[in-house]
């Protein structure tokens, strides 16, 4: 199944989308139960992200202020 708003690019992934029928399911589950963000939040904020990020729920919220701290410059 291929998500239409799916934005990730690792399609070796066994959770992307278009590896299976479920939809965005598998790769939220593994995010959640890692205690991390999935990957098509952060492209929702900056589209060419750098891949090496720090997905957990506080690398998340320091993608975001940095990203607003230099948009606001």
């Amino acid at each position: 199944m291929k998500v239409p708003f799916c934005t990730c690019v690792d399609h070796q992934c066994r959770c992307n989308p278009i590896n299976h029928p479920h939809g965005c399911t598998p790769c939220i589950a593994k995010c959640l139960a890692e205690k991390e963000i999935p990957v098509c939040f952060y492209r929702k904020i900056d589209p060419n992200m750098d891949r090496k990020q720090d997905y957990t729920f506080k690398g998340f919220a320091r993608f975001v202020t940095d990203h607003e701290e230099k948009s606001q410059k």
